[in-house]
């Protein structure tokens, strides 16, 4: 029998996964690769990689094409940059081991390849090292006339962030969105599409629902003082994976990467207030740690 899924809440034990030690360095806190879209649609992923390193991922580096190279390095400071144009870039990429953590499908689009790069990601040849993965919008999308080949690629830590559109088309037999008492609570479709996946599942909305494989689950419920309606804006998505993606890359666990990022996100945004566009979640996260007391 599952238990009941758990509201998402702070406390010690998220201000102790969240802490850094003084006898650390940056190369003890991992190193996150964000995938960039093509010139004029490299902004999602800049968003997601600025949310990375800002919750503490020793290093991130954003991988855009030729054609992006310019834009994105206008743009980033201590964030790295490399050039990937196709799946075989990404590989080369994924050569050095010490890449922990990717983050593909914010701003990607749904070209010819994209299948190839998301495949590359999720089982890079050579190596044989199963990184966290965190898929997001185009990475999912590209897939939605067959689901089931992309659950034939996925492992245990990877993290899909489907918004309910996303869901719909990756899980079409799982409607939560009827009101007629035939249709999945959102629990229960995000718990099975977890179990199917083999992998954590994240499911947004003004209440969010993760789940994992093996049946926990947990809630960011707007009913529990946590709304965050400013959260409604273009790009905020793109910043909650790249805080997951940032927390992976630290090596904690994807249900607690994602729970925590989900909770932080929220957080972010309630604290900045009305007008909030996606790029001050990132900037909001300092005063956040530091009334957890990180």
């Amino acid at each position: 029998m599952h238990r009941s899924p758990r509201h998402i809440t702070p406390g010690p034990a998220m201000a102790s996964l969240l802490r850094k030690s003084s006898d650390q360095h940056k190369y003890d806190h991992g190193h996150a690769l964000i995938v960039s879209g093509g010139m004029g649609r490299t902004g999602a992923a800049r968003l997601a990689a600025r949310g990375a390193l800002r919750i503490g991922a020793g290093l991130v580096t954003v991988a855009a094409p030729g054609s992006a190279m310019m834009e994105c390095a206008t743009q980033m400071t201590a964030i790295m940059l490399r050039r990937c144009n196709d799946a075989a870039g990404l590989a080369g990429l994924l050569t050095d081991v010490r890449l922990n953590a990717l983050c593909l499908g914010p701003g990607l689009g749904l070209g010819a390849d994209m299948r190839d790069l998301v495949a590359c990601a999720l089982c890079p040849p050579g190596d044989g090292v199963a990184r966290a993965v965190v898929l997001d919008a185009d990475a999912l999308s590209v897939f939605a006339d067959d689901p089931a080949a992309l659950f034939a690629l996925l492992h245990p830590r990877v993290v899909l962030t489907p918004h309910g559109g996303e869901f719909a088309r990756l899980f079409p037999d799982l409607d939560h969105s009827a009101d007629d008492g035939a249709a999945l609570s959102k629990v229960a479709a995000t718990r099975i599409a977890a179990a199917r996946a083999g992998c954590v599942v994240l499911l947004k909305g003004a209440d969010t629902v993760i789940a994992a494989p093996d049946g926990r689950t947990a809630i960011h419920g707007a009913d529990q003082g946590q709304a965050a309606p400013w959260l409604a804006t273009a790009g905020t998505g793109d910043v909650l994976a790249g805080f997951i993606t940032g927390l992976l890359a630290r090596g904690i666990d994807p249900m607690a990467a994602t729970q925590t990022a989900t909770w932080l996100h929220a957080a972010c945004a309630r604290a900045f207030g009305p007008g909030l566009i996606a790029e001050d979640l990132p900037e909001m996260l300092p005063q956040v740690l530091r009334a957890l007391e990180i």
